[in-house]
């Protein structure tokens, strides 16, 4: 990815280049924070945790009854 940036009649060049393998640890590291959040909030017998995303498990068909 590169990003050109003018000011006046200046103009410079940012580089920004990223690995296959940061990209790849950024997405493990994002896809395993969202299921420990998902099943935090799914599986959390804490009531202001429950009663806060209850009807969003409902209405996505996730059980927690």
């Amino acid at each position: 990815m590169s990003i050109i940036s003018s000011t006046g009649s200046n103009t410079d060049k940012i580089s920004s280049t990223t690995t296959l393998s940061q990209r790849l640890t950024a997405a493990i590291f994002a896809s395993i924070l969202g299921a420990s959040l998902v099943y935090f909030a799914g599986f959390s017998h804490i009531e202001a945790v429950h009663n806060a995303a209850h009807d969003t498990r409902h209405s996505a068909a996730f059980p927690c009854h």
